[in-house]
């Protein structure tokens, strides 16, 4: 994605970019943080981890961010080998990682499968090794699953989209154990709000609102 990513947002500056913005006006942008939690702690002392790879971690921020229940939501890196890995690292495709999300969650304000739906409603499924113009299986989607629960649900929800009809090819995204989480660098988190202009510019021009309502429809994700 360093290639693609740098490739698309060096094609305009930034007069251009923020021209953009009304005609973007679908993409995701900042969310009001008063109307989010913006907490540090769960209410009711207790808190679980759901961990996501969905093609570019900008754009998987925003949608977790804005859940009533979510404490916190960190862009980083799983799934491979490489200890501590650095972004150039991870996104030359020799690590084994997946860009990803870990999501900090309130479980008695919102459960397991609500963020999961959340999740697939943001991702393409049949997509192979890739997430919209990122190509590689640092950008690959999966569910990593932290007990025998999640790994349930989530089996449970895959399969139920499978049968579902929607698709006439097969739900490519992983399920796997949870392995060690190492948090992306600081210029990388809450992307979408130190840098709207670009972030929309970048989502725009990957195509991945677009890609999200052929597979999903205008009003799912």
């Amino acid at each position: 994605m360093t290639i693609r990513r740098n490739t698309i947002l060096s094609r305009v500056g930034l007069i251009g970019l923020t021209l953009l913005i009304g005609a973007m006006s679908a993409c995701a942008g900042p969310s009001d943080d008063s109307a989010k939690h913006a907490a540090s702690a769960s209410s009711s002392g207790q808190t679980a981890t759901a961990i996501f790879a969905g093609g570019c971690f900008w754009c998987m921020v925003h949608p977790f961010d804005q859940l009533s229940g979510v404490i916190s939501v960190t862009s980083g890196y799983t799934g491979g080998n490489t200890v501590d890995p650095t972004y150039e690292q991870v996104s030359s495709g020799s690590t084994g990682h997946a860009e990803s999300v870990q999501i900090i969650y309130d479980p008695s304000k919102i459960g397991y499968a609500k963020i999961l739906d959340v999740f697939w409603h943001n991702i393409d499924p049949l997509a192979v090794d890739a997430q919209f113009c990122d190509h590689g299986d640092q950008y690959r989607s999966a569910i990593f699953t932290s007990d025998a629960e999640q790994q349930k649900v989530a089996e449970e929800s895959k399969a139920k989209l499978q049968a579902s009809g929607r698709f006439d090819k097969p739900i490519a995204t992983q399920i796997v154990p949870a392995s060690a989480f190492y948090p992306a660098e600081d210029y990388h988190q809450d992307y979408y709000k130190k840098n709207p202009v670009r972030y929309k510019f970048y989502r725009f021009n990957c195509g991945r609102d677009a890609r999200l309502e052929e597979v999903w429809g205008p009003s799912e994700h």
